[in-house]
């Protein structure tokens, strides 16, 4: 039975990990026959966004202890990760990945990576296994791996973003995965286009299943 694991970014579209798409991810791996962990940083939030009004709330948030809620408290820290217990890595979306696995969200192209991530990234790379990453999260590999092909959807300043990070971007539309061979990489837009949760499904589904597909 093949396994993955997922990183979350702690816990809500705002500030953490976008919550359906984490949720449908983990889904769809069951779904299609495979299992997962799942991995968080044990670092401090960025900033705890109020998702009713939007606006900064003056309190501190762990981003482990906020993906605990979505994990139901089965997780570790990033830090426990070997690519060597897994057969594919997945990283759901959420403005969390661009402002607590990385700085994307106030630099952009000029972004750094937290080094747990960029070193689970890499591992996986070395041993070639895939790599998954929903929504905004292909930031991630895209300032980890030089010369990176994914998708962020249709954004025009994200993808131009992309490209001055030197990975070169595919437009795409719902559910649609691209795929870089070279790096065993799959992407997919999700909630970066105005989506609904079916199609946010839809993507999820079809990200493990191309993922899958590889591992046979």
């Amino acid at each position: 039975m093949k396994k993955f694991a997922i990183v979350l970014s702690g816990c809500g579209v705002f500030d953490g990990a976008e919550i359906h798409e984490a949720t449908l991810s983990m889904y769809a791996i069951a779904k299609n026959g495979a299992t997962y962990e799942m991995f968080a940083p044990d670092i401090d939030q960025h900033h705890v966004i109020n998702h009713i009004t939007g606006e900064e709330m003056q309190e501190k948030r762990n981003v482990l202890i906020e993906s605990a809620r979505i994990a139901r408290g089965s997780i570790r820290p990033l830090t426990d990760f070997s690519a060597s217990d897994f057969d594919g890595l997945l990283f759901p979306g959420g403005f969390g990945a661009a402002k607590n696995l990385s700085d994307w969200a106030f630099k952009g192209s000029e972004s750094t990576v937290l080094p747990e991530v960029a070193r689970a990234i890499r591992e996986m790379v070395d041993t070639g296994k895939p790599l998954g990453a929903l929504c905004i999260s292909p930031v991630l590999i895209a300032k980890t791996l030089e010369g990176a092909e994914l998708t962020i959807g249709s954004d025009a300043g994200t993808a131009a973003a992309i490209e001055q990070a030197g990975a070169t971007h595919v437009a795409t539309t719902h559910g649609e995965v691209v795929t870089d061979t070279r790096y065993n990489l799959f992407t997919t837009p999700c909630y970066m286009l105005d989506a609904s949760i079916e199609q946010i499904g839809e993507g999820a589904e079809n990200i493990v299943k191309a993922m899958l597909d590889h591992m046979k």
